[in-house]
């Protein structure tokens, strides 16, 4: 009888407490291994330098890491509380191919069914996306933006190579701009359903340890 694989680590990386407050549990994943959600604070900056610290950890030496929150759409019809799979992260320093896109546009269709699952490149910014910013950036091919995930996954494979991902969960869009009347209902809207995917997170993370064909 062949070994069991070790457990992997997960480490969820979110940056504001209300993102961390609908995500907050810690517990055993469906892999046997860890789950950590942490809060890296707002910016690409506080990403990079949280990711990194956290990743010295020898006990999170082989984790996987997944880029968590909220976002802005770019595409017009997205809505607050649609979900966006990162098929690759971008900032001007380079991109971040991720790990399991169409596992995790599946299971979150299941953990939230009645939302659209958007899936394409998420961009990063350090600052918030407003007017023609928003049309520059969907020009390039991203379909969403924010101003952690990119910084939290290149730090994270800088440190060692690892399975990353980022899920992202609407709450601005081009229709629905924060500015507007209606940024509390939608904000709302996006909180449940953060609150709402963790399953789909765990099984992207026992993915980790099924063999591939």
């Amino acid at each position: 009888m062949r070994p069991r694989p070790a457990p992997v680590p997960l480490l969820i990386a979110c940056a504001l407490g209300i993102e961390q407050l609908a995500l907050h549990r810690r517990e055993r994943g469906a892999s046997g291994g860890p789950v950590t959600v942490l809060r890296t604070g707002m910016g690409p900056t506080a990403a990079e330098r949280c990711i990194t610290r956290m990743l010295a950890d020898p006990d999170l030496d082989r984790a996987a890491v997944l880029a968590t929150g909220f976002c802005a759409g770019l595409a017009p019809g997205m809505h607050p509380g649609d979900l966006v799979v990162a098929e690759e992260t971008r900032d001007p320093r380079g991109s971040v191919p991720c790990v399991g896109t169409e596992l995790l546009a599946k299971e979150l269709g299941r953990a939230a069914p009645g939302r659209t699952v958007h899936t394409g490149p998420l961009t990063g910014s350090d600052h918030v996306v407003r007017g023609h910013e928003r049309s520059d950036l969907l020009a390039t091919g991203a379909i969403a933006v924010d101003m952690e995930s990119a910084a939290t996954l290149l730090s994270a494979v800088r440190v060692g190579e690892r399975p990353v991902a980022a899920v992202r969960v609407v709450v601005d869009a081009p229709e629905h701009e924060l500015v507007r009347i209606g940024t509390v209902r939608g904000g709302i809207s996006a909180f449940r359903v953060l609150r709402s995917v963790l399953p789909a997170f765990r099984e992207w993370h026992r993915s980790l340890l099924l063999p591939r064909r």
